[in-house]
């Protein structure tokens, strides 16, 4: 069982390499460990699932602000909020090839993993990046990138208030990188060094946290079924409170079984006044005249980890051999590309300038949308069933009504009209190009 589950994640690496959608940052020059680039197809569907998780929770809400705060902050926000102090994961070093481990994910708490060498004392790291700013380079210059994007909201908290006269409850969302200097960084995207956080805060009275922390729950699951995750792998954990962050009084964690294992996917956590309090910040009721400090409920999502537990929800082996069919079920909602068009034969030049016509007519009207003439149509079908495309047009001799190569079907009846291959049945249908983006918005 474990061989079959690490080549599943071996083919989703290989594929995402392959087609385009993640490649080994600094690559050419032997890669950087815990850094990951995104190509064309990757970057489509990352916009696509933030654009997702933002009109879900922002522009189709009206209790919601969004804001883009700064990478950079000062460090009385990092002090404030407990990381300078507590934000640290413990580390081991081999004594014979120095590499490094954390202490809390190893079996044998003795011994290395590479070389067998005896693993040194554990000792605490801590996982913020450090940098400087300004020309000068002493302890008054440093500064650090931030390990959450929770904090860029909390210290805009007055400002919302000031700017927009929220009432409670109310909440704050951004989307947006975070850094965290991991000792080991594994698993492919799964754990960064450079990742994306989509985050929430919502404000409300302390009386009224349970109704809002049950409410995001329902909200964060709805998200995740929408963009196609498979929900029979989502577990949720109720975190004990031995193992709460120091900032939280109640937090699920949304597991999801990855190949390598159940690991967490996303986390909703109830902060309390925790960040406002030590920010010395507040919030005065007009209605009442009473000045207190809100409790926050924040569901928080990590784009690359929503991106690999979509992958492999999405990942399909068909048939055995030459015949075998690897393809994306991907939601046409969340396709990096939604269609493909091609002429049946790339040489014939009645059927490449129709073609061309109804590419720039899908084009302007869906924007992600790919020509492709590449190679013989079977091999075109299973280049674009492998980056999940779930629609491809075919204009072919019926279209323009050539009666040498006709069907044998009425010219007639077939003149103006494509063929729409849908990727996961593998059915084709006739439907006549007037009609065509009404098709394919139905299928949305």
């Amino acid at each position: 069982m474990q061989n079959e589950q690490q080549a599943t994640m071996e083919k989703i690496i290989s594929l995402c390499k392959r087609r385009g959608f993640i490649f080994q940052g600094s690559e050419i020059y032997g890669g950087l460990a815990g850094t990951w680039d995104y190509g064309h197809l990757g970057g489509e569907l990352v916009s696509k699932l933030k654009d997702s998780w933002w009109k879900q929770f922002v522009t189709a809400r009206e209790d919601m602000y969004g804001i883009r705060a700064a990478i950079l902050m000062r460090n009385e926000v990092w002090e404030a909020s407990g990381h300078v102090a507590g934000f640290s994961d413990p580390l081991v070093e081999c004594t014979k090839c120095n590499h490094r481990f954390r202490a809390d994910q190893l079996e044998d708490k003795e011994k290395c993993a590479d070389c067998g060498g005896a693993l040194g004392d554990a000792r605490q790291f801590n996982m913020m990046f450090k940098t400087t700013i300004g020309a000068a380079e002493d302890s008054a210059s440093v500064a650090y990138l931030r390990p959450e994007t929770a904090q860029g909201i909390f210290v805009n908290f007055k400002n919302t208030l000031d700017a927009y006269h929220p009432k409670l409850p109310f909440g704050m969302a951004q989307i947006g990188k975070a850094f965290r200097n991991e000792i080991t960084p594994r698993d492919f995207i799964f754990r960064c060094r450079e990742f994306e956080q989509m985050e929430l805060e919502y404000f409300t009275e302390a009386s009224q946290w349970e109704t809002h922390f049950e409410h995001f729950r329902g909200e964060m699951l709805s998200w995740m079924e929408s963009v196609g995750i498979d929900m029979s792998h989502v577990h949720e954990l109720e975190v004990g409170k031995d193992d709460l962050a120091h900032y939280s009084k109640r937090t699920i964690d949304f597991e999801f079984d990855y190949p390598f294992g159940r690991k967490e996917l996303f986390g909703l956590a109830y902060r309390g006044d925790f960040d406002l309090t030590n920010h010395k910040l507040d919030y005065f009721d007009e209605a009442t005249g009473e000045r207190f400090v809100p409790h926050v409920i924040e569901p928080s999502f990590g784009v690359d980890r929503a991106l690999l537990a979509v992958l492999l929800s999405a990942y399909r082996e068909e048939g055995e051999g030459e015949n075998m069919r690897a393809y994306l079920k991907l939601k046409p909602s969340i396709a990096p590309v939604l269609c493909a068009v091609s002429p049946l034969l790339k040489n014939k030049p009645e059927l490449v300038e129709k073609a061309r016509t109804v590419f720039s007519m899908l084009k302007k009207e869906f924007g992600n949308v790919m020509w492709d003439d590449n190679g013989n149509i079977g091999k075109r079908y299973r280049r674009q069933d492998e980056i999940g495309t779930p629609f491809c047009i075919v204009i072919d001799f019926d279209t323009i009504g050539d009666p040498s190569n006709s069907s044998g079907q009425e010219k007639t009846e077939l003149l103006d009209t494509v063929t729409i291959r849908h990727r996961d049945s593998g059915e084709q249908e006739r439907v006549a190009i007037v009609e065509l983006v009404e098709k394919i918005k139905s299928q949305i």
